[in-house]
């Protein structure tokens, strides 16, 4: 029995061990500064670097690993963050890198470590998330490899492909939020980058497998990707491992990932195509200049030609990707159960009083505290689950810990939107409409809004992801379950209607939220040295929680009708109208008036005459 025992002893041990050699801790120091790039070979302009280079570094660790960046602020002009998309922060929702919701910004000359344990798995990236700075290239992936994965056997080699918008202006350049913009017309990307770059090449060896890792990192436009006489299998979607499933074309918005399966032929006679399709519908003009279509090849034999991909297909009428809410899980997890509690929201584009152009949902135009949400947390005491401590333009949302949260998404914009939930992936269970019904057939009528007693049945085993398209004029359902205690934005994932307030905050158990986080000195040391207040409520208020009038504010609304102020300025300008066309009539009817006088110098004649209509002058003699 003792030796029994011991053996079992042993075995523990020697698992534990086993455990702690896997997991390990992957550092990187980022000195985040100013470099100049030409990615597209038409403008070298100056961009957002790491350590004096750019592209920027891919992070990679395993699941499992604890992930350390050391980040420094050397831009010298601009605040920073680092938000790692995707990732669940369990605990540490404090480093989810969200400017003024889950930390304060990182002003130039200061340094912040990011620490958190990666428990996932797959393909994910990161990006600035302090106002809208990631355009300037501040983005890259970041991917979680898992040998346990269910594929991990089946393929040779993989590839991480990003696919970006870019512009040639700096984000601070380009006239935006203002009045000079009343539609809000979001800014038209210069070209379109795959891998940071055009005309590449993946390098392929005939009869293998490959893994390619498919990310949008950019800031604004969908895009279409298919290989040319080749199909796929999709086995992930934002980090959730999917049943291998056949396809040949995929739309990624902004923040979407998948990981797919291709198999290349067993010849090397020539070189395929990998083509990306701007979603051009998203485009409000499109230049004469501006290269809708992209390709970049899966290159077999360098020595072959590598041919431009001759493009067929309309966006606007007959591109039918594969239809992401048809994905089941690997996991099979069912659909969760009826909601404890259902968020109904609308999205909607407005002007405000001061002309520009602003998102909002339920009229809510989503307006930084001034107080970081997670500190008006960590400081509320008792008072952390009143909604009231985190403001009213913040938009938030306090939910219950392990309520089943049904989120109700309806679209009276005419334009599509991705949105994101940080710390969470969630059930994709209702969305219309569909792919197959294309979403812009939708804008020949009014917003179709969800209808909860009439709605197609709801799938068994639900696609899960973190980012999942809005169509216009339509909606979206989803369901995810409140169980990682944090401080989470929700938003569009074009940065362009972020920065107009297209989001909200939920504050998800904040009671556990004072119980399991941490926050470090350092995290205070930022806030001090920004001007930013780390307690009290949104107001930063830390005598009255519960007294939001200092809080900040949206700008308000256009009136619906005339002001007390309109109307006296009306009234005033319609009574100096009417004088001013009475003056005018009578000065009109009056007979010319003959002005003489004598010249003291020659005693010429001269002769003026005042006369309304330009009438003929008369002669007049002078007096002696």
């Amino acid at each position: 029995m003792a030796r029994l025992v011991q053996s079992i002893f042993v075995s523990l041990v020697a698992l534990l061990l086993c455990g702690w050699a896997a997991a390990k801790t992957v550092t990187y120091d980022f000195n985040v500064s100013w470099v100049m790039a030409n990615p597209d070979g038409l403008l070298e302009r100056k961009v957002v670097g790491i350590n004096g280079q750019w592209p920027l570094p891919v992070i990679e660790v395993d699941k499992g690993d604890q992930l350390v960046v050391n980040m420094y602020n050397g831009l010298g002009d601009k605040n920073a963050s680092i938000h790692f998309h995707g990732m669940y922060q369990n605990t540490t929702s404090n480093m989810d890198g969200a400017n003024m919701a889950s930390q304060c910004p990182i002003g130039p000359g200061s340094s912040f470590t990011y620490n958190f344990t990666v428990d996932q798995n797959g393909t994910y990236w990161y990006h600035c998330h302090t106002d809208f700075c990631y355009p300037d290239g501040y983005r890259q992936a970041l991917i979680v490899h898992d040998s346990d994965a269910y594929f991990a056997d089946q393929y040779d080699e993989e590839f991480t492909v990003t696919m970006s918008d870019w512009y040639h202006d700096l984000v601070e350049d380009i006239s935006f939020l203002s009045l000079y913009n009343p539609s809000g017309a979001e800014p038209i990307p210069s070209a379109f980058l795959f891998n940071d770059t055009m005309n590449s090449n993946l390098a392929v060896e005939p009869g293998k497998t490959y893994l390619i890792r498919l990310i949008n990192i950019g800031a604004f436009v969908g895009q279409f990707f298919y290989i040319e006489d080749h199909t796929f299998k999709i086995v992930e979607i934002d980090g959730v491992y999917t049943e291998p499933t056949e396809a040949d074309m995929l739309y990624i918005a902004v923040a979407q990932r998948y990981a797919i399966l291709v198999t290349t032929k067993n010849s090397t006679d020539k070189n395929y195509p990998i083509v990306t399709i701007v979603d051009s519908d998203l485009l409000d003009t499109i230049p004469e200049d501006l290269k809708l279509n992209s390709t970049n090849w899966l290159e077999y034999n360098a020595s072959a030609a590598h041919e431009q991909a001759v493009i067929t297909y309309d966006v606007s009428s007959d591109i039918v990707p594969f239809d992401d809410i048809t994905l089941v899980p690997a996991d099979h997890m069912e659909l969760l159960p009826e909601p404890d509690l259902e968020i109904n929201l609308t999205v909607s584009m407005n002007n405000l009083r001061n002309g520009n152009g602003y998102a909002f949902l339920n009229d809510i135009s989503y307006t930084a505290p001034k107080v970081p949400t997670i500190y008006s947390v960590m400081s509320a005491g008792t008072l952390a689950d009143n909604a009231t401590v985190y403001g009213e333009y913040t938009h938030p949302m306090i939910l219950k810990h392990n309520d089943v949260v049904q989120l109700v998404l309806n679209n009276a914009d005419s334009g599509s939107h991705p949105f994101h939930l940080h710390g969470h992936n969630f059930q994709v269970i209702d969305r219309a409409p569909a792919y197959g019904e294309h979403f812009y057939d939708y804008l020949a009528g009014d917003p179709v809004p969800f209808d909860p007693s009439n709605h197609t049945a709801f799938p068994a085993m639900p696609a899960r992801r973190d980012t999942f398209v809005l169509p216009p004029q339509g909606y979206y359902v989803i369901r995810f379950v409140a169980d990682n205690p944090g401080v989470w934005m929700f938003h569009c994932h074009i940065d362009w209607h972020l920065s107009q307030g297209l989001a909200m905050v939920m504050i998800e158990a904040p009671n556990k939220i004072q119980e399991t986080h941490h926050i470090p000195d350092q995290a205070y040391e930022v806030c001090r040295a920004a001007g930013v207040q780390y307690e009290g409520n949104a107001a930063g208020d830390t005598e009255d929680l519960l007294d939001e009038a200092a809080q900040n504010k949206q700008v308000a609304f256009l009136p619906a009708g005339f002001t007390a102020r309109g109307i006296v300025a009306l009234v005033f300008s319609c009574i100096s109208a009417v004088l001013g066309m009475a003056f005018i009539t009578v000065y009109g009817l009056s007979e010319p008036k003959v002005l003489q006088k004598d010249d003291p110098v020659d005693d010429e004649v001269t002769h003026e005459t005042v006369a309304a209509g330009g009438a003929e002058p008369k002669l007049a003699s002078a007096q002696g």
